[in-house]
């Protein structure tokens, strides 16, 4: 896990723009402490920050080059061992044991086909100075971040400019500029991911699954990894029996844990109290032996039992050696973390929850540990949220019933936009006033052409309402959103996060089941339930399936009030908002009304991220 940024096209031969890439590799730090290194070409210029995690010898040192191509690659292929040996077999030779050099290799005999091979996560630009091209590509559902911005210069051609981060981009003074558009969709309809489209006028990302070229001033892009056209290749949902799914399921998760623990530092695990977690926890147990004394578990938890699911964790852990660390958030607190956590993300960073995790890797980061493990995409994959299971008899998604997780009030305040800013709005706001899909992002036939997904039941194998609702959660939706999150709070620690459940075999094996192996009995997660009884011992009791994690509301309410409003007033005073609908939601909301503050952190994000910039 690390960070890359660089320049490619005429503006890379200037001494400005090489020592620009400077300042962002500069910023970018962070996300690789260990080792850093700079490359020089004709129309290119690349800079890397390296976070040792497999072969921490030199060996593994990047940029790499080899021959006439030069690789920079954030992440890690887990299954570069199984690669290596086949590479061998081929004739090719190795100087290292790291995952770096076997994707150099494998780009090197295979091209942009060596994709398909990779079990991964990773954000890959590969200078080719043959004919002077890059090639750009991230992972299947977008687990690591890359950034592109065009960068201008008198009497020159336009060139590229690409990083891990969007900070990164503006130390070099581009995409300073937020884009007003893309806010006032996000106020109005709560979605966080659009495309390609980022809060910032002129900076874009690569999509998830995608690829680019970019060659004498134009970029070419193409998808490598289409999931909707995956599940469509099977004909279909799975006929198989219960058993036969079920074999393989079980054989699918040991195998995906196995492969992440694949390191030359530390692995440690992150837990609630919940399925997910047992299972993981579980998985561990089995593919890890005798080393469980030495695999730290970490819990996030704000000292509120309403919230904190410590009991349940502390159940699971008893009768295992796992060394265990209780983080907790403590409400003085997130006035210092929220500047920093905004200031890595760069974007909308999703409350109090977003701020508990990132305390979870500066503890593991205290203590030496180096990669994390967490059990993201089960509930996505296997239909866990609650709002699946209201899908299953079609009923209607209304603001009584909206897709914010637990909450069954709107989620968004579309009205407290000033008339300026809404008028920038292009289609009618899928929000709280019609799907009430704001934390997820827009409905999927209400979607922007930025959100673009599956809108017909028909259009997805065995015409599922739910499974068209999941394959909007993972391409559009609250993957993408949490994939962010979590890749800033965690490299904002020098800290690896590695997301075994979203191995893409196992997430297309879940797609692919019938509805009634994904929800049953009105309860979702219904096959990896039945996997996890099986494993977990009987002893260990889980706690409720509970949307929210933290005293969000609660604060907000009380002893953070001043400080929420203190950083909601420069928003208000960027003319963006209408400060008498600001104050009367306010209101409304300290006086109790109201199950969830989506809509009061929109604003406090719209302030650290635009109006203290601004102002």
């Amino acid at each position: 896990m690390c960070g890359l940024c660089g320049i490619c096209g005429p503006a890379a031969n200037a001494e400005t723009h090489r020592r620009a890439v400077h300042t962002m590799s500069a910023a970018l730090e962070h996300r690789g402490p260990d080792d850093s290194g700079d490359v020089t070409l004709q129309d290119f210029c690349g800079s890397f920050r390296r976070l040792s995690i497999v072969d921490l010898s030199q060996s593994g040192h990047q940029p790499m080059q080899r021959g006439p191509l030069t690789l920079m690659f954030n992440g890690e292929i887990y299954n570069h061992l199984e690669l290596r040996r086949e590479l061998v077999a081929a004739g090719a030779s190795f100087r290292g044991s790291s995952d770096t050099e076997v994707l150099l290799v494998a780009y090197e005999r295979w091209g942009g086909a060596c994709l398909d091979r990779l079990i991964g996560m990773f954000a890959i630009a590969i200078w080719d100075q043959r004919d002077r091209s890059l090639f750009l590509a991230r992972d299947r559902f977008g687990v690591k971040p890359l950034y592109l911005a065009t960068v201008r210069s008198p009497e020159q051609p336009e060139s590229i400019a690409f990083a891990s981060e969007i900070g990164a981009l503006q130390a070099a003074g581009l995409g300073l500029e937020p884009d007003q558009e893309t806010w006032a969709h996000y106020l109005a309809d709560g979605a966080a991911e659009r495309g390609r489209r980022t809060f910032w006028r002129g900076v874009e990302r690569l999509g998830a699954g995608e690829m680019a070229t970019y060659k004498d001033g134009a970029l070419q892009r193409s998808v490598w990894y289409d999931l909707e056209q995956r599940l469509g290749a099977t004909e279909g949902l799975d006929t198989r029996s219960d058993p036969e799914v079920a074999e393989e399921l079980g054989e699918l998760f040991e195998e995906t844990v196995r492969l992440r623990f694949r390191a030359d530092v530390p692995v440690g695990i992150n837990l609630s109290g919940g399925l997910d977690s047992s299972l993981l926890l579980a998985l561990v147990g089995r593919t890890q032996g005798a080393s469980l004394e030495h695999i730290n578990a970490f819990t996030f938890v704000t000292g509120d039992e309403r919230y904190d699911e410590l009991p349940w964790v502390q159940g699971m852990l008893e009768h295992t050696p796992h060394p265990h660390h209780t983080v907790r958030l403590k409400a003085e607190e997130v006035p210092e973390l929220a500047a920093s956590v905004a200031a890595v993300q760069r974007e909308p960073a999703g409350g109090l929850p977003t701020l508990a995790y990132a305390k979870l890797f500066e503890s593991a980061h205290e203590r030496g540990v180096k990669v994390l493990l967490d059990g993201q995409g089960v509930d996505e994959t296997w239909a866990g949220y609650d709002y699946y299971r209201r899908l299953v008899n079609e009923q209607p998604v209304t603001p009584s019933a909206p897709m914010l997780q637990g909450s069954a009030s709107a989620p968004t305040r579309p009205q407290a936009m000033a008339e300026e800013l809404r008028s920038l709005i292009t289609e009618a706001p899928s929000g709280a006033a019609s799907t009430g899909a704001a934390a997820s992002g827009p409905g999927p036939c209400d979607a922007g052409p930025s959100d673009a997904g599956p809108c017909d039941a028909a259009s997805a194998p065995g015409g599922s309402a739910v499974l068209v609702r999941q394959l909007f959660d993972i391409q559009h939706g609250k993957l993408p959103r949490a994939l962010r999150y979590n890749d800033r709070v965690s490299m904002r620690s020098s800290v690896e996060l590695r997301e075994p459940f979203l191995d893409h075999r196992l997430v297309e094996l879940g797609l692919r089941q019938p509805l009634e192996r994904k929800i049953k009995d009105g309860v979702g997660k219904a096959l990896p339930r039945e996997l996890a009884q099986r494993l977990v011992p009987a002893q260990v009791r889980l706690a409720p399936k509970r949307p929210l994690q933290t005293p969000q509301r609660e604060w907000l309410r009380g002893q953070l009030s001043e400080w929420a409003r203190g950083q909601i007033e420069p928003a208000v005073q960027l003319g963006w908002l209408d400060r008498e609908v600001v104050e009367a939601e306010w209101q409304r909301f300290s006086q109790g009304e109201g199950d969830n503050a989506f809509f009061i952190w929109q604003w406090i994000d719209l302030g650290m991220l635009v109006g203290r910039n601004v102002a």
